[in-house]
C-alpha cells in the first residue's frame, strides 16, 4: 500500500454519549441487610449504523446483575455510544474497527456510569474489570467461521 493510501486512513470520535440508561433495585430496602457477596452476571453486546457518509454510530450494551442467592439486588444496564468517523479502511478492517476498537474506547465510559449508578444505588461501588474487545472479537470471528463451515448443504454423512 502506498504512503497516499495510508495516509488517507482516518478514525476519529465525532461524539461520545451515553444513549440510554436504567437501574433497577427490585429488593430494597431487604437486600441491605443481607451480607453483600453478590454473584455478578454481565453481559456485552454491541451494535452499529450507519449515520452519515464515513460515520458509523457504534453502540455498546453493558448490563450487569448482582444476586445474592435466589434475590436479585440490582440490574443496571448502560448503552454507551460514539459515533465514529471511518474512512479509508479496507470493509475487513472497518470490520473490526467497529467490533473491537470502538467498544474499546466506549466500555471506559460505560463502566463509570454502571458503577455511578450502582453506588447511587446504595450497594457497595462495582468496578468492571476490563475486557479484552480483540480477543472477543476473534473469538466471535471463529465462531462464525466455523457455523459457516458446519451450515446445512455441507452435511458430512
Amino acid at each position: 500500500m502506498s504512503e497516499e493510501q495510508t495516509a488517507e486512513k482516518q478514525i476519529l470520535i465525532q461524539k461520545l454519549y451515553l444513549k440510554d440508561a436504567s437501574f433497577e433495585a427490585p429488593a430494597t430496602p431487604g437486600v441491605y441487610s443481607q451480607e453483600w457477596r453478590p454473584e455478578i452476571n454481565l453481559n456485552l453486546q454491541t451494535k452499529n449504523s450507519e449515520v452519515g457518509e464515513d460515520q458509523r454510530e457504534v453502540v455498546l450494551s453493558v448490563t450487569a446483575e448482582a444476586k445474592l442467592g435466589e434475590t436479585t439486588a440490582f440490574i443496571v444496564e448502560v448503552h454507551q455510544a460514539g459515533v465514529f468517523l471511518i474512512k479509508g479502511f479496507s470493509q475487513e478492517e472497518t470490520h473490526q474497527l467497529i467490533g473491537a476498537y470502538c467498544p474499546n474506547l466506549l466500555f471506559p465510559f460505560a463502566r463509570e456510569a454502571i458503577t455511578d449508578f450502582v453506588g447511587k444505588g446504595g450497594f457497595p461501588g462495582l468496578l468492571l474489570q476490563p475486557v479484552n474487545f480483540d480477543a472477543l472479537y476473534m473469538q466471535q470471528m471463529e465462531e462464525m467461521a466455523k457455523a459457516k463451515a458446519e451450515a446445512p448443504g455441507t452435511d458430512k454423512h
